[in-house]
């Protein structure tokens, strides 16, 4: 019993680090209608943000953790919206997909050219002493990142939900021009989805990369397992990320222990085509109808 607990704890703990992830991807759809393929890159950006900080610039941790997240946001969020997504948004979304997917592979090969392809210990923000929690030993650095984790996807939602900014941008999402009659500044309201995704890249990155250590090539897994969480929730949902975020890394954590690691990485795709089979809107998701 305590072998499972301990599985279960560590699975949630790396799921909702993937729901992190995957609520990006919900906010950039819901903004701008397209899939930021560039992701997982967005992820794996701002660790190396801090290693300048602490290596190059001879910070302390906490200011390079603050120096890290405010250039994640001018770079991943102002930057991304002001010289990707606004000047191809209007071709169509097939573009700015594809715009992405460039980006991502230009973020990676950028880091891989001026930071090197080596992978590079990345300092954590908290203890990593392992605990007993009712018999099960896990590190408190995961119980702290699980917490943190669903703490900001709550609060993200209560804002969202609470507050008239984010029943706003909620409006926006819905219906920019229905929005933008009703009074409401449309242009601020997609500004805003794109700096939250880019301020919960940056937690992401902080709380998973003392894990799996800052290399370039970090993003191409994350950034999948993510947008697979984000669809087999509901890719129109806050709730549905979370929800598709920790369903996968718990059932990772139960695969590779009860059946075969071996085929650990196959689990996200297997569950991906049994979503689309059984229920294409995700687990939470709502049919979106569309005219042709």
């Amino acid at each position: 019993m305590s072998q499972f607990l301990q599985i279960m704890l560590s699975g949630l703990a790396t799921g909702s680090i993937y729901a992190l992830v995957a609520v990006g991807f919900t906010l950039i759809w819901q903004a701008a209608e397209t899939v930021n393929f560039a992701q997982g890159e967005f992820v794996m950006l701002p660790a190396f943000f801090v290693l300048i900080g602490l290596n190059v610039l001879g910070y302390p941790l906490w200011i390079s953790l603050l120096f890290g997240l405010v250039l994640s946001i001018v770079v991943l969020g102002v930057m991304f919206k002001k010289l990707v997504v606004e000047p191809i948004l209007p071709s169509g979304g097939i573009s700015l997909i594809i715009a992405t997917i460039a980006l991502g592979t230009f973020l990676k090969e950028s880091v891989k050219e001026f930071y090197g392809a080596e992978a590079e210990p990345f300092p954590p923000m908290f203890p990593t002493d392992p605990i007993n929690v009712f018999g099960a030993v896990i590190s408190l650095q995961d119980i702290l990142n699980l917490v943190i984790s669903l703490g900001v996807v709550v609060l993200l939602t209560l804002f969202l939900n609470r507050t008239r900014t984010g029943r706003c941008m909620q409006a926006t999402a819905q219906s920019p021009e229905v929005a933008e009659i009703l009074g409401v500044n449309v242009k601020r309201m997609i500004l805003y989805a794109f700096l939250i995704n880019a301020a919960l890249a940056a937690l992401a990155s902080f709380l998973i990369t003392p894990v799996y250590l800052a290399k370039f090539s970090n993003g191409e897994t994350l950034g999948l397992i993510a947008f697979i969480a984000a669809i087999v929730g509901g890719f129109n949902q806050i709730r549905g990320a979370l929800a598709g975020g920790l369903l996968i890394g718990v059932l990772d954590n139960l695969t590779a222990t009860y059946v075969t690691a071996e085929y650990r990485a196959a689990l996200p795709l297997i569950l991906l085509i049994v979503i689309i089979l059984l229920r294409p809107q995700g687990l939470f998701g709502t049919s979106e109808g569309r005219s042709v």
